[in-house]
C-alpha cells in the first residue's frame, strides 16, 4: 500500500474517530464549564449534606458520564436515554445482586457488572460508566450499601439528572453544538 494513500486513510480516519476533539478553542471551553459546573453542583449537594468522608451524591461513574455527555456529545453512549437508563438499570441491577450475594464481593461484582451489560444492550441504554454504577452498589463504602435501593434515587438519579440538566444548557450554548442528538 503506497505511503500516500496510508497518510490520506490516516487523515480521514482521524477525523472520523476525533472528530469531537478537533473542535475550537471555544468548544474545549463550554466542554470544561459543562462538565464542571455539573461535577461542582453533585460535589456541592454533597457536602450540604454529608462530612468530606461521605460522598454519597458522588459517585466515581459521574466522572466517566461527564467524559461522554459533555466531551463527546453526538455519541450514541452519551445520549439523555443511554445515560439515565444506563445508570438506572445498573443501579438497580448492583443493589439487586447486593442483596442477594452480600458476602462474596467478588462474585457480586462481577454479576452485577455483567448483568448490567446485558441489560443495558438488550434496553438500548449502554452507557459504559453504567457498569461502574452496578459496581458502586457492591464495593462503595458501607453507607453506600445501607442506602440500599434508596441508591438508586439519590445518588445516581438526582446526580444523573443534574449531570443531565447541566449539558442540556452548555452542549446547546452554540450553534455548532446539538444535544441531544436527534
Amino acid at each position: 500500500m503506497p505511503v500516500k494513500t496510508i497518510r490520506r486513510s490516516y487523515r480521514k480516519v482521524r477525523y472520523i474517530v476525533y472528530k469531537e476533539t478537533l473542535v475550537d478553542w471555544k468548544e474545549h471551553v463550554l466542554t470544561f464549564i459543562g462538565s464542571f459546573i455539573g461535577i461542582a453542583l453533585i460535589g456541592l449537594l454533597s457536602s450540604k449534606y454529608f462530612t468530606a468522608h461521605d460522598t454519597l451524591f458522588l459517585i466515581g461513574s459521574f466522572g466517566a458520564s461527564a467524559v461522554l455527555i459533555y466531551g463527546v456529545i453526538n455519541s450514541p453512549l452519551a445520549q439523555p436515554r443511554n445515560l439515565v437508563g444506563g445508570h438506572l438499570i445498573s443501579a438497580c441491577i448492583g443493589v439487586i445482586v447486593h442483596y442477594l450475594i452480600p458476602q462474596e464481593v467478588w462474585l457480586a461484582s462481577a454479576l452485577a457488572v455483567s448483568l448490567s451489560i446485558v441489560a443495558m444492550q438488550i434496553t438500548k441504554t449502554l452507557h459504559p460508566p453504567g457498569g461502574a454504577t452496578a459496581l458502586i452498589a457492591n464495593i462503595g463504602s458501607e453507607k453506600i450499601k445501607a442506602l440500599g435501593f434508596l441508591y438508586i434515587v439519590s445518588p445516581v438519579l438526582t446526580g444523573v439528572l443534574i449531570l443531565l440538566g447541566i449539558a442540556l444548557i452548555f452542549n446547546n450554548i452554540t450553534p455548532y453544538r446539538k444535544y441531544p442528538k436527534r
